[in-house]
């Protein structure tokens, strides 16, 4: 029996590679709304609800946007990393670790007052974030651990101890015994950007972030090392370019912008550290980034999609009776179908030529 191949395209097609992630929109679409015909849930209430009434609303469309921050913040940094085959799965942890690091401060000293505290806040997130990343590219690159495997457990790790910190020595003693941390005073929290709304100054932090990462992937030589090294990495070597710095640099970037927007969260719409801090925010960044074909601009697009998903999904689950482990099944079958659709555009299906007798 003869079997198909799949060959590598010499050059994908620019308009082709675009057109992936609306394809593996329309697919993943489809898909789901069969899905939830089946499970009698109506399939035109629940579209309506995810994808129309999120921009109905200057409230809806601004809960996006505060949404749509985290998201592009994690995305930018994870992809990176992912462009130079540096799979840092990892995230979440390193947010709920920029989230702490950025609460000891108004935790500590809940009567400090001043400017200094949100910016000083963010600074230990970003370092939180960096340090927990340091953990994984320490065993990556001297014991040569898998990073996916210990980027993923230290996640764990980072649950626990959150959980331990708010049950423990960090426990609000006037909080009824809900396990969180004190409120944090005004001056720990971010300043808003759009009056009446939660929309605060992370949304312009992560779209810097997204112009720097811009410049970094496709202006800079350390940028250029980075892709050179995870597309060819006996080129790399022969170059003389380090595998090992690569690694750390990878995962140290990834690891500060999680912790970054760790630490926007818990300075922005919650205002104290809580369990719930830990929205999976880093798993579904993971989906932004292939979305956006890991390019900075692709991201924006991407991130800003997901959050629609992220708020379309709550209302769906209110108005159409949508059940909560939908959304999720709707976020993982579009990363399934861009994964699809972009196999695809860079290769294409040989059939081997049957042999004559």
């Amino acid at each position: 029996m003869v079997f198909p191949k799949l060959v590598r395209r010499e050059r994908a097609s620019l308009p082709v590679l675009i057109a992936a992630p609306f394809l593996a929109l329309a697919m993943a679409a489809l898909s789901n709304l069969v899905l939830y015909a089946a499970i009698g849930v109506d399939p035109v209430a629940v579209f309506k609800a995810m994808l129309i009434d999120p921009f109905t609303s200057y409230f809806s469309f601004s809960e996006i946007l505060l949404k749509a921050g985290p998201l592009l913040l994690i995305a930018q940094g994870l992809a990176i990393g992912f462009r130079a085959k540096v799979f840092n799965i990892g995230a979440e942890g390193q947010f709920i670790l920029g989230a702490i690091f950025a609460s000891a401060i108004p935790v500590y000293m809940p009567q400090a007052t001043g400017v200094w505290i949100w910016p000083m806040m963010l600074v230990f997130g970003m370092l939180g974030g960096l340090a927990w990343s340091a953990i994984t590219a320490f065993w990556r690159v001297r014991l040569n651990a898998n990073e996916i495997l210990v980027s993923l457990m230290l996640s764990f790790v980072a649950i626990q101890l959150l959980n331990y910190l708010l049950l423990g020595p960090w426990k609000d003693p006037m909080g009824f015994n809900f396990p969180q941390s004190v409120m944090f005073q005004l001056d720990a929290l971010l300043p808003i950007l759009l009056p009446g709304t939660r929309v605060n100054v992370s949304l312009i932090l992560a779209l810097l972030a997204s112009l720097a990462a811009w410049f970094f992937v496709l202006r800079s030589f350390a940028g250029y090392r980075l892709e050179v090294g995870g597309l060819a990495p006996n080129a790399a070597r022969y170059a003389g370019f380090s595998q090992s710095g690569a690694i750390w640099l990878s995962l140290l970037i990834g690891g500060a912008a999680a912790g970054l927007a760790g630490a926007a969260e818990v300075a922005g719409p919650v205002g104290q550290l809580q369990r719930s801090i830990s929205t999976g925010y880093g798993y579904a960044a993971i989906i932004v980034a292939y979305l956006g074909g890991l390019h900075p601009i692709g991201i924006v697009f991407s991130a800003f999609l997901m959050a629609t998903l992220y708020i379309g999904g709550d209302n769906a689950m209110v108005s159409a009776g949508l059940p909560i482990a939908a959304v999720s099944v709707f976020q993982g079958s579009l990363l399934l179908a861009y994964l699809i659709a972009v196999t695809f555009v860079r290769r294409k299906v040989v059939w081997p030529h049957r042999p004559t007798a």
